[in-house]
This record gives C-alpha cells, structure tokens and sequence, in this order.
C-alpha cells in the first residue's frame, strides 16, 4: 500500500502531541493519570498516523508497544519505575539493533526512518554507527534523569528536553548526509553496492 506524505506539523503533531498530554495530566493529577492518559495518545497518534499516510512507522510502533506494555505494568503493579524506564529500553532497543547490524554487516537505519534519503553504503554505516551511540547515549541519560531527579522533573524532561535533542542531533548529521548523497544517477549505478550492505 502506497505511503502519503504528511504535512510535516502532522508529524510533528503525532511525535509531540503524547508526550504533552503526558506533562499536562502529569501536572494535575500526577503521573499514574498521565500514564494512562499517555497510552491513550500514543494509540490514538499511531491510528491517526495509519488513518492520514496508510503507514505507521516502525519506531512509532515500536515505541507505541512497549508504552503500552510498560504503561500498563506501571498501573497494574502501581510502580512507577515502569514507566520511567521504559525510554531506557527503548532507546538500548534500537542501539542494540543498529549497533548488532553493524556487527554483521548489516545497516537497519534505513529501515528505522522509511529511508527518508538515498545515501552510499559508507553513508548508511557511518550514520547507522553515530544513531547507535546516540541512542545508547540517551538511554544512560534517561537513566540518570530518573534516579536522580524528581517525577516532575524527569516527565519535564521527557516532554520538553528528548525532543530537542533529536532534533540537534539529526541536523548534526547533515552534512554527512549532503557528503555521501546519492543523485538519482548515481543511484541507480551503485544499486548493486547498496544491495551488497542490506545483504551483508
């Protein structure tokens, strides 16, 4: 089934919107409210994402089943260390899976973003390699936000500070992407090398 391009505040709307009906909720009824509240969005974010480019992208629905499986251990067992270890699995799950591809040979990043860009197989290793450590990078961060700061602080954080952060560090990673571009020239004669990488 063909994928539509979203608006990108669409995109914006559906990665952003959970995470501040988490820090709203959060701030009125406290963080077993804003768990619930947070699965709910998450659910309605991946059918709305379904609904408007008949796709739901795979760390969208990643993300969406472990909030859900750890969202709901947090309320059941009543334990919030659930949920606020929940971004520390997530993000040791994707280093684990770009970092382990590597290992083989193998570059999952373009899987991970829907192969938003055509790049070299140098491109597609040494960006796989720099999203790893960021990952892992934030999954350590996460870690020490929540063990040492207060709830509060720690949902402030995860609404307002993940975000920003991505954000700078996906554009850090422009230049590398405009140095190791493939043109659709280009593209099409380096087809067999790029085949090469994906099959290891």
């Amino acid at each position: 089934m063909d994928k539509t391009q979203p608006h990108p505040l669409f995109k914006l709307a559906t990665e952003l919107g959970p995470l501040l009906v988490f820090f709203v909720v959060n701030a009125k009824f406290q963080l077993f409210a804003a768990t619930g509240a947070f699965m709910v969005a998450i659910v309605v974010a991946m059918i709305a994402s379904y609904v408007v480019t008949k796709h739901v992208p795979i760390m969208a629905l990643v993300t969406g089943v472990v909030v859900l499986v750890f969202g709901t251990l947090t309320l059941v067992l009543h334990d919030e260390t659930f949920i606020k270890v929940k971004p520390t699995i997530i993000y040791g799950l994707f280093a684990a899976v770009l970092g382990g591809g590597l290992l083989f040979n193998r570059s999952f990043i373009a899987i991970m973003f829907d192969q938003m860009f055509n790049l070299t197989p140098a491109g597609w290793r040494i960006l796989t390699f720099r999203w790893a450590l960021f990952f892992a990078a934030m999954a350590v961060l996460n870690e020490a936000v929540w063990r040492t700061q207060s709830t509060d602080f720690w949902v402030g954080f995860k609404a307002f500070g993940v975000i920003p952060l991505t954000t700078i560090f996906a554009i850090a990673q422009m230049p590398l992407i405009k140095r190791y571009h493939l043109e659709p020239v280009s593209l099409q004669a380096s087809e067999a090398d790029a085949g090469n990488v994906s099959k290891g």
